[in-house]
């Protein structure tokens, strides 16, 4: 989590199987696991251009992300045996700043939600932009 994340919250889009919420340089995918999955039941499959996600042998997701990532930088884990965390590392070189869904057709935030994420990426690259400065409780006075 970044700083300007711990001081700001995230804005999740909450699905079936948990949520994911993204910075400027990475989406995070939080899914709730059955207490005491270990990582052998847990099957992610994550490629420069998609996921694939199985727990104890049932399809969870699959399918392109609308940007690509960086695989080597990207990984998961399974925290208390009940929550699993994929964190992907966006690769930058498509232009999209902020993802409009987390795969392609699939897990779309409804526009409030997705204008929330857009505000706080766009708060988040000025925090970048300007580190003396601190944009988490700032408010954009602009159309996104």
């Amino acid at each position: 989590m970044s700083d300007f994340e711990a001081k700001s919250g995230r804005v999740a889009h909450f699905t079936d199987w948990g949520s994911w919420s993204q910075t400027v340089q990475d989406v995070t995918i939080e899914v709730l696991l059955e207490k005491g999955t270990r990582g052998k039941e847990v099957q992610v499959d994550i490629r420069v251009g998609g996921i694939e996600c199985t727990i104890r042998g049932k399809l969870i997701f699959k399918g392109t992300f609308c940007e690509k990532v960086s695989t080597d930088e990207s990984t998961w884990t399974i925290e208390d045996q009940k929550l699993l965390r994929i964190f992907l590392c966006k690769s930058g070189s498509g232009g999209v700043q902020c993802w409009p869904s987390l795969l392609e057709g699939q897990f779309e935030p409804d526009g409030l939600t997705l204008k929330k994420m857009g505000e706080k990426l766009e708060l988040e690259r000025y925090q970048m932009e300007n580190p003396g400065f601190d944009f988490s409780g700032a408010k954009l006075d602009k159309k996104l």
